[in-house]
């Protein structure tokens, strides 16, 4: 917001309070809701500002006079004075943050004079009562004026109060007494009902916090933004120069739709809308937020993205607040390259390289790989880093499953393949395996195989190691097979976690992931990547142009292969149903559906696998129903 606030065009100014024990980060949450909502909030300040005793106090040492020095009557009349004062301080913008709310004024006096006088909570809580009588009336007005949120680190007071002494340097047995009884106050306040608004911040991160706290202002005033970095995942490049942070950025822009963002950008357009003239001479804590602030900022206005990288990393200090507040949300990739490598290819000579790092040295750049989730070695060739982005990008898209497995005899195949099967898992799965994983695929896996028209499809991960012994396993149970057409694919574990396989392996990958089709055996603790639905799609479209052209290749010839004609016409069909979102793995199903969306006669689905002419017109109407997909030419 803009200019000044206007009553006539906007709802009346709403006052927020954050209240909580010690070290729950309410100065935090006010400072980042604060910077972010710009002229359309204020800060109320801390209660010092309010009354001019304060001078006094903190000159003789505040600690002393709240617990020792100072009566109760006046503690609690300076505590009381302050709080009304800013309650009636005038404020102009929509929204006004308060760093403890009227609740938290009859916490602190009790928990004060539990302290002093020896006092049980429930004395506590009586004797507060009667020190606050007197601005009693006050009080219920400044907390009817007041959206009460509380933030506490659980609901336990003994592990709340051990969460807040534990961010202490120091702790007197006095503070610390006075934190017991303080948590104690304050939950009582919760159970009677005084705080319409609580969160329990755990050991979750700042900024999922700053979301959750959003989530409930926003229905308060239309200037408190909705959400906070919501679903959104950074990952955040460092490295020294020349170490392949920028080739990396690109790389994840290009091929796995990460905006890219440059960190020096982040802290200036931040620093530049709070009226912070040199964000550089600021310490780490606040660089980070304002890299934050920018990135709440850049993603709110983008909605669409869900993946932002960041480079480069400049600073330890910084990077390590920015994970504390981002916590799961971000991943660190340090860039590893030898002073050499890095060197060869510095466009303006080694000294510029070195002069380069020595500033990176300074500001800690080099023991970013010390806290970095990922170090990845940049020695080698572009091919070999790609890899190693591919793992850092689909971690997060493709959670890892443990597929449940299925008996052989569940499929439903001939009983000489299920005895081949049995057989060959058999001598692959003994006390030494020699595979991880074994899934039968395409109709044999659906139920749907056909003797003389099916082949027998197998998806098996395993080292390349084992590739001799299987052969020899695979020449000596042949016979078997009763000449049934094998087709094996094999691939490594570490070709599934970075996406190296096929789209259609990709497929199978996401429907083990899904649950949608069992292994028959897998390794015990073997997790797999399970591809998002939006990637299955979006990579089958490739196998939809190649049977687009397979299928003209077919219908070239003067005598079509029949089965094959019929196979790649299915595998078409299937491809358009699935950016339709419906899932077909019956060939004859999916010909069918597909044919009467389109407001095609079905009945030739039934002999196109035996008679030549009616395979080739379904070619031609699965085939037109692709082309009607393309932009029309004009002459």
């Amino acid at each position: 917001m803009s200019g000044q606030y206007n009553v006539d065009t906007y709802p009346l100014p709403v006052s927020v309070a954050f209240s909580g024990p010690d070290n729950t980060g309410k100065t935090k949450q006010i400072g980042i809701l604060a910077r972010r909502m710009g002229r359309a909030a204020t800060s109320a300040g801390p209660l010092d500002h309010y009354d001019p005793r304060w001078g006094a106090i903190k000159g003789d040492g505040m600690a002393r006079w709240w617990f020792e020095t100072g009566p109760v009557e006046e503690v609690a009349d300076v505590l009381a004075t302050s709080y009304l004062e800013r309650s009636r301080h005038p404020f102009s913008a929509p929204v006004r943050l308060l760093d403890r709310g009227i609740p938290m004024l009859e916490a602190s006096v009790a928990a004060t004079v539990a302290v002093r006088e020896d006092l049980d909570a429930a004395q506590a809580a009586d004797r507060a009562r009667l020190l606050l009588d007197p601005y009693e009336t006050d009080l219920r007005a400044a907390e009817e004026g007041e959206h009460a949120l509380v933030l506490l680190h659980c609901d336990d007071s003994e592990e709340g109060t051990r969460r807040s002494l534990s961010h202490e340097v120091t702790v007197t047995d006095i503070y610390a007494a006075y934190q017991r009884h303080l948590h104690e106050q304050i939950n009582r306040l919760v159970r009677d009902g005084r705080f319409a608004m609580s969160i329990r911040i755990g050991d979750r991160p700042t900024v999922t916090i700053q979301d959750e706290v959003r989530r409930l202002l926003a229905p308060l005033h239309p200037e408190v933004p909705g959400r906070a970095l919501a679903g959104v995942h950074i990952t955040a490049l460092g490295g020294m120069s020349e170490s392949g942070k920028s080739t990396a950025g690109e790389y994840l822009r290009t091929q796995h739709g990460h905006a890219r963002l440059k960190i020096g950008y982040l802290i200036e357009d931040a620093a530049g809308r709070a009226g912070i003239h040199d964000p550089y001479r600021l310490g780490p804590i606040v660089q980070a937020e304002l890299i934050v602030d920018a990135l709440d900022r850049f993603c709110q206005a983008h909605h669409f993205l869900d993946s932002v990288s960041i480079e480069s990393l400049h600073d330890f200090d910084s990077t390590a607040e920015l994970a504390r507040m981002l916590g799961p949300q971000l991943s660190i990739a340090y860039l590893d390259a030898s002073e050499a490598t890095r060197t060869r290819r510095g466009t303006a000579g080694a000294r510029d390289v070195a002069n380069r790092d020595l500033v990176k040295s300074a500001r800690g750049a080099d023991k970013i790989a010390s806290i970095a989730h990922e170090v990845i070695g940049n020695d080698g060739p572009r091919l070999e880093l790609e890899r190693r982005l591919d793992r850092v990008a689909l971690d997060r898209r493709w959670p890892e499953h443990q597929p449940c497995t299925m008996p052989v005899n569940a499929l439903g195949l001939p009983v000489h393949l299920e005895s081949y099967l049995a057989e060959f898992l058999d001598r692959t799965t003994g006390m030494r395996p020699l595979i991880d994983l074994l899934a039968v695929t395409g109709s044999g896996a659906r139920g749907k195989y056909q003797h003389g028209w099916s082949d027998l499809d197998v998806l098996v991960v395993a080292d390349t190691s084992a590739l001799d012994e299987m052969r020899q396993i695979l020449a000596e149970l042949e016979a078997e097979l009763g000449g049934v057409k094998l087709g094996m694919t094999v691939l490594t574990r570490a070709e599934c976690r970075v996406g190296a396989v096929t789209s259609r392996i990709l497929h199978v990958l996401a429907l083990i992931g899904s649950g949608a089709l069992a292994p028959l055996w897998s390794t015990p603790g073997l997790a797999l990547p399970a591809p998002d639905a939006v990637t299955d799609v979006a990579v089958s479209l490739r196998d939809g142009i190649q049977a687009a052209i397979e299928i003209r290749r077919q219908l070239l010839k003067g005598t079509p292969d029949l089965r094959g004609l019929y196979k790649v016409t299915a595998l078409l069909a299937k491809i358009q149903l699935r950016f339709s979102g419906i899932e077909c793995p019956s060939d004859s199903d999916a010909l069918i559906v597909l044919l009467d969306a389109e407001r095609q006669d079905t009945s030739v689905v039934a002999t196109a696998r035996t008679e030549r002419p009616a395979a080739e017109v379904l070619a031609r109407l699965v085939l037109q129903a692709w082309l009607d997909t393309l932009p029309g030419e004009t002459r």
